[in-house]
């Protein structure tokens, strides 16, 4: 087959959806497949290049300001006059027969998604983000973005969702009613790999820990994920723990949790570095006893499976039935506590924080649980599937 991998986000920008792209890409090249990969330009990277046997040709990009809108994360958007006819011809020369998009709401996506549906190219589209806010007035702004912008390209280009969890599922059924040619239950991938070896005395020296117990929490503080629930649970994790640590491992696009760090005066037990290169998350992984982010009710994503992937114990405030027919079982290779309750969230670190040779078996029960369901090869494999029959559907 030849598969056009479509991206805003791409290596070198950093995220789960740019390192998901990537990995099926090279996956698909290493399966015998052409690969075109079109995504936005990055200062660290060339405009076009061959690697691993992909071509991957990176169009002028601007990037979205720095607003509370946008989490002042870095957006790139390729909209431009010249920017649908350079599509058009990319793809008219490779003539793929099908095209992978990544990202519903990206310029490409929307280019290319025009394109297929002109050719008659079936497209599958990975949603990775739902247009979601905890601010009533930014969640106001986002429904009228997905209700005028969003939807009205999804049901003109007419893809097959890859849904990747329930959440993800209701969002799309319930968003994009009228654009859906399909639906196809595949989660996100992980190497479970990579993060296994890390070197805890690397981050314990780095960030002054010493011999303290760690409640790691990875990812990059958005609203969706701002950190404020484990800070509110601090104050009686430290009664029962006092050295413990609260070290938050990403960019922080927002920092309201450390202003309610302050106000509870547990302040000095919160470590945050920022951005680190991907090498460093085993390192960090190695020094935890336990993770912690998803709290919001918003999923369970890369970074919570790779921490079980590390033999890390995880809690999370997210439904068992989180990825439909792959089941998260409480107690046995994860910590479920209820949406919002503080109590609970700061009774489940304290127990594993307390009861390290149960925490154990629990963390060996989750490493085996993303090893069965999670890897790349699998998820890779059902990708595959999905797109031969699409491509056999023209």
């Amino acid at each position: 087959m030849r598969i056009a991998v479509v991206n805003n986000f791409y290596p070198p920008r950093v995220g789960g959806s740019a390192h998901l792209s990537e990995s099926l890409a090279r996956g698909y090249a290493a399966a015998g497949h052409e690969v075109l990969v079109l995504t936005a330009a990055h200062l660290e990277a060339p405009s076009e290049h061959e690697a691993d046997g992909m071509r991957i040709v990176r169009l002028p990009a601007f990037r979205m300001p720095e607003t509370r809108l946008a989490v002042n994360f870095d957006i790139p958007f390729t909209a431009r006059l010249s920017m649908p006819r350079r599509v058009r011809k990319l793809l008219d020369g490779f003539r793929p027969d099908v095209i992978h998009q990544h990202g519903q709401f990206f310029d490409l996506t929307w280019a290319s998604g025009l394109w297929a549906r002109k050719r008659g190219v079936p497209t599958l589209l990975s949603v990775h983000t739902r247009l979601q806010s905890p601010h009533r007035l930014y969640q106001l702004i986002f429904n009228v973005l997905d209700a005028t912008l969003v939807a009205p390209f999804m049901r003109r280009c007419m893809p097959t969702y890859v849904v990747m969890d329930v959440q993800m599922r209701e969002y799309i059924e319930r968003k994009y009613a009228g654009g859906i040619a399909g639906m196809v239950p595949i989660p996100v991938g992980v190497d479970p790999e990579w993060v296994c070896g890390g070197d805890a005395s690397i981050v314990r020296e780095r960030h002054g820990l010493g011999a303290d117990p760690v409640i790691l929490s990875t990812g990059h503080v958005i609203p969706l994920r701002d950190r404020t629930a484990l800070v509110e649970a601090m104050p009686e994790v430290l009664r029962a723990v006092p050295e413990a640590k609260l070290v938050v491992v990403g960019g922080i696009y927002f920092d309201a949790f450390l202003s309610r760090a302050r106000e509870l005066g547990v302040h000095e037990s919160v470590v945050t570095t920022g951005a680190v290169p991907k090498c460093d998350i085993p390192h960090y992984l190695a020094a935890a006893a336990v993770e912690s982010h998803e709290l919001q009710g918003y999923g369970f994503g890369t970074a919570s499976l790779e921490s079980m992937a590390a033999g890390v114990p995880v809690v999370a405030a997210v439904r068992e039935d989180n990825f439909l027919d792959i089941k998260l079982i409480d107690r046995h290779n994860v910590h479920l506590v209820p949406l919002g309750d503080r109590e609970a969230l700061a009774g489940r670190l304290i127990e594993v924080l307390g009861n390290p040779l149960d925490s154990a078996g629990l963390a060996r029960a989750g490493a085996e649980f993303v090893t069965e369901h999670f890897t790349m090869d699998a998820v890779l494999d059902r990708h595959l599937r999905t797109l031969h029959e699409l491509a056999d559907s023209k």
